[in-house]
């Protein structure tokens, strides 16, 4: 059910438009997924991160849509990237194992199997739509060749096959390679370093540009695009770029998660400079949640839900997920960031009075838990406020509405007093006009 949810959200969104406001142009929008890794629910700002260091991903789901109870298929990276690129549970994909009591598992260096050949993964199927598609950043579905991206459908492909564990000695295990396409180009810690003290490693730019780059190309060309774009940043041994190195209040972590934040903002708006915002579906979400048991500095937020990386718990499985796409996905003011309540708050205006939402705050003070309309306590309250509010629509004179009218000559222009200090200015005609409120 909850591969189901991720792959099915995704496909939706593409098939039908969502609530279109224009038609998809030829029924092909591009599409850009951001993976991020062990990033959890309580990293980003909307969701209520004290810190507030997000701006770029608040402005996403502020425009766009977000979503509160979102599910990854598995709670480790490995089967979740599977996952959510075949649309199959973990079980049905082959990522998982059956040693000891076992059931999760990942592929590090010395794991022999990865992605099958009988798997039909999403560029495979984008292939026969006319989709070109790239990979920018970490694979995880094996190593060898046989089970490289461009084994699988994707036409191009800039990062790594494995975690960036290390350094390593070469001569007991090697660094793991970074592939431009179908041959390396380095290895991490060699040719592409990151700091292990400091913290300092230049690899998301590196996966921004390729990104970037990317875009301008097929924004020039007749093709629709896919970009899967999967930095690995916020995974421990967590790293950032000079520029965002010691910003974040929240140590190294938070430094990468401004970083991936800034590299968000880039990419949304270089969709808009080249004019194809409009025909690109854009969905942001996590591998698995936070890698708590990688300690504080390493790891992020799962905000109030218990546990995270490798259990089933709300922690690990529940993740950060925003869709985008304008003219397509009409944007939502959050009157409550951070407290998202499902069936209480919402991203657009809602009329209760019908049927009004009822809380105890004597137990319920965060108002979180609505009491059922079909409990026999909500039937009892609502017969006991119904009286009053009769009572006061009865006896109700209303007066005349003060807030509807706007017009810019009623602006400050010429308050009283402002001749004595010469600050009287000359106000515009009045043009008065019907005020919008969005609350």
């Amino acid at each position: 059910m909850d591969t189901f949810i991720k792959s099915f959200t995704i496909i939706s969104f593409l098939t039908y438009g969502c609530v279109s406001a224009t038609p998809v142009k030829a029924s092909t929008p591009n599409i850009i997924i951001m993976l991020m890794d062990d990033m959890g629910w309580g990293d980003l700002g909307v969701f209520g991160q004290p810190s507030k260091e997000t701006p770029n991903l608040d402005k996403m789901a502020a425009q766009g849509m977000l979503f509160p109870n979102f599910y990854t298929a598995n709670p480790l990276c490995s089967p979740s990237r599977a996952s959510l690129l075949t649309g199959r549970l973990p079980v049905r994909n082959g990522f998982y194992t059956t040693n000891g009591k076992a059931r999760n598992a990942y592929t590090p260096q010395e794991m022999v199997g990865g992605i099958s050949s009988d798997e039909i993964l999403l560029p495979r199927l984008l292939k026969k739509k006319g989709y070109v598609s790239k990979i920018v950043g970490k694979w995880h579905l094996g190593h060898r060749p046989k089970f490289l991206p461009l084994e699988h459908g994707f036409d191009q492909w800039f990062g790594a096959p494995n975690c960036h564990f290390g350094p390593y000695n070469s001569s007991k295990r090697p660094n793991v390679p970074v592939y431009n396409n179908s041959e390396m180009v380095g290895r991490y810690y060699e040719e592409f370093q990151i700091n292990r003290k400091t913290g300092e490693s230049n690899l998301t730019q590196l996966y921004l540009q390729e990104a970037l780059g990317f875009i301008h190309q097929q924004s020039l060309s007749s093709k629709p695009f896919f970009l899967y774009w999967a930095p690995d940043s916020t995974h421990s041994p967590v790293y950032a770029s000079q520029r965002f190195l010691g910003r974040s209040s929240r140590g190294r972590y938070g430094d990468a998660v401004m970083e991936i934040d800034d590299s968000v903002g880039q990419i949304l708006s270089w969709l808009s400079t080249l004019g194809i915002e409009q025909n690109t579906f854009v969905f942001f979400t996590s591998d698995n949640g936070a890698a708590v048991m990688s300690g504080p500095n390493e790891s992020g937020s799962n905000g109030p839900f218990l546990c995270g990386k490798e259990t089933t718990f709300e922690g690990g499985m529940r993740e950060p997920a925003v869709a985008w796409w304008p003219g397509h996905i009409p944007g939502g003011i959050n009157f409550c960031p951070g407290q998202e309540v499902p069936g209480v708050t919402t991203h657009v205006q809602k009329e209760h009075t019908m049927q009004p939402l009822i809380f105890h705050l004597g137990r319920d003070p965060g108002e979180k838990y609505p009491i059922s309309v079909l409990s026999m306590e909500y039937q009892t309250v609502l017969r006991r406020i119904a009286p009053v509010v009769k009572q006061h629509l009865d006896s109700l004179v209303p007066a005349a509405p003060q807030l509807n009218m706007c017009d810019l000559a009623a602006m400050n222009w010429a308050p009283a007093g402002c001749e004595k200090l010469g600050k009287c200015l000359k106000g515009p005609e009045s043009l008065p006009w019907k005020c919008e409120w969005p609350h």
